[in-house]
């Protein structure tokens, strides 16, 4: 099975990609759609859709990992992260892949096995899980743990 994971940011939206096979996780693809910092809201929503438009038709992912909303966050961040999960989930409904939802804390549990691991932990245990020869970066690690997550867990009811 093949597994989009999504880390859903106005500014940085990682992605990564990794196939499941038994119990065997393998690295597709990873990367970063970083939208110009000068455009507006509506660009910024449209970069990120078409680019992650591309990574899907690239890949054919058969489900989509998606980390869910951090609530510590101020209010206008919160705002401006649901419209790009917003577009994240719009984008992969309308290829009809389901998308599963998990909180950053499950994300580090599955990956690290501590809810409240630090960015540098999940890129280091990303980077041992999948045998990659780098560390990616954080955003991008985040998307790949949100795929790994997926594939230990299998949720069944996509949002």
């Amino acid at each position: 099975m093949r597994i989009l994971g999504i880390d859903p940011g106005s500014h940085v939206t990682g992605y990564g990609v990794i196939d499941k096979s038994g119990n065997d996780l393998s690295h597709v693809v990873h990367g970063e759609i970083k939208p110009r910092k000068d455009s507006l809201l509506s660009e910024v929503l449209m970069d990120i859709s078409q680019n992650l438009s591309a990574v899907i038709a690239e890949t054919k992912p058969q489900a989509v990992g998606l980390e869910n909303i951090f609530y510590g966050k101020n209010v206008r961040s919160l705002i401006r992260q649901a419209q790009v999960r917003g577009v994240v989930i719009l984008t992969c409904a309308e290829k009809a892949i389901p998308v599963f939802e998990f909180s950053p804390l499950e994300v580090k549990k599955a990956v690290v096995g501590y809810g409240r691991a630090e960015k540098r932990q999940v890129q280091m245990m990303v980077k041992a899980i999948l045998k990659l020869d780098a560390l990616p970066p954080a955003d991008a690690a985040d998307a790949l743990a949100a795929a790994i997550c997926q594939a230990n867990f299998q949720k069944e009811q996509p949002i």
